[in-house]
């Protein structure tokens, strides 16, 4: 596995930690040989941060097999350091069926039992979700971070929603709402919040999250509808950029990173800027939209999870 060198916390530069599965993705078209992409919800954040110029380290689980090889590999490429608890089991690996629209739906060989490792520098942020917080034993483990580290860093979550992996439906739901409370930014499709809450409004889910008094900024992205935020000041809305399809694999990932990207920008990342997270203004709030729409946007106009870079994404939102 490529040895990268720990810059989480270097003097001036924010670090990212983000805790979870790296997933090997088996994409499945008919008539055509199948491919294999780099995946996995919180690694896929972990590349986008990289990619977008963040001091990114990732703690997962990652086989001694082709699959791990291949991951670390591409996780490596942007800069990402991985870090893992040693475990030798097979890589984690998702099939991928795409539909006519791109639209993907996932089969999964997945276990996750990652051990405590204790991070070698504080990090400014954590984010986790996805399988990696609902999936014991390691579930246990990724909470337990969570609590230890919010003191000093802020927390994003992502529920990612797969169903299949979900167990229990109710014992699922007190888990997610455990992490939100957890988190000072949440991101969510409307498509997770249909499962977790069914018959309720995406928007009335976001505004209850809001009021556990956890998460400062809780985000709903919508596909082509665009994207919502919640915040204790207001709701703001962003239409999705205009973009012709090839998949939606790890556009929501990619939403995440930008999301991230930007309000590291605006200095609201880090246990320092908690209090003016809470207080985000709606013209910040928008500006974070556009950043997370067009990452998402650039995403999934290339196969795989393949979020931009910063001149790329720079690009885009001056084209918009």
């Amino acid at each position: 596995m490529p040895e990268t060198v720990d810059t989480l916390g270097s003097p001036g530069t924010p670090g990212f930690l983000v805790i979870g599965e790296c997933v090997a993705d088996i994409v499945r078209l008919p008539g055509e040989a199948d491919r294999v992409h780099p995946g996995g919800s919180p690694a896929n954040v972990a590349y986008g941060l990289a990619r977008l110029g963040r001091s990114s380290t990732l703690l997962t689980q990652l086989g001694p097999d082709t699959e791990g090889r291949l991951i670390a590999d591409h996780l490596a490429s942007a800069g990402v350091v991985v870090r893992t608890d040693g475990s030798t089991g097979p890589t984690p690996s998702a099939s991928v069926a795409l539909d006519a629209a791109g639209q993907a739906a996932y089969t999964f060989a997945i276990t996750w039992t990652l051990s405590p490792v204790e991070p070698e520098r504080a990090p400014h942020h954590l984010h986790t979700g996805s399988i990696a917080t609902v999936m014991e034993p390691g579930a246990t483990t990724v909470l337990a971070a969570v609590e230890s580290l919010r003191t000093t860093a802020t927390v994003s979550y992502d529920p990612n929603v797969r169903a299949a992996l979900m167990g229990d439906h109710d014992a699922a739901v007190r888990r997610v709402e455990r992490c939100v409370a957890l988190s000072d930014v949440v991101k969510a499709s409307d498509e997770d919040l249909a499962w977790l809450y069914p018959g309720q409004s995406p928007e009335s889910v976001a505004a209850r999250w809001l009021g556990t008094r956890g998460p400062a900024l809780v985000l709903v992205t919508r596909g082509a509808a665009g994207a919502l935020a919640v915040t204790p000041g207001g709701r703001v809305t962003v239409d999705a950029p205009r973009t012709e399809v090839v998949d939606t694999v790890g556009a929501g990932d990619a939403f995440m990173s930008g999301t991230l990207h930007a309000l590291a920008a605006h200095g609201l990342l880090g246990a320092a800027g908690r209090d003016a997270l809470r207080a985000i203004d709606p013209e910040t709030v928008t500006d974070v939209l556009h950043h997370a729409a067009a990452s998402a946007a650039l995403t999934v106009a290339r196969a795989g999870a393949n979020p931009p870079d910063e001149p790329e994404l720079r690009a885009a939102l001056s084209r918009a």
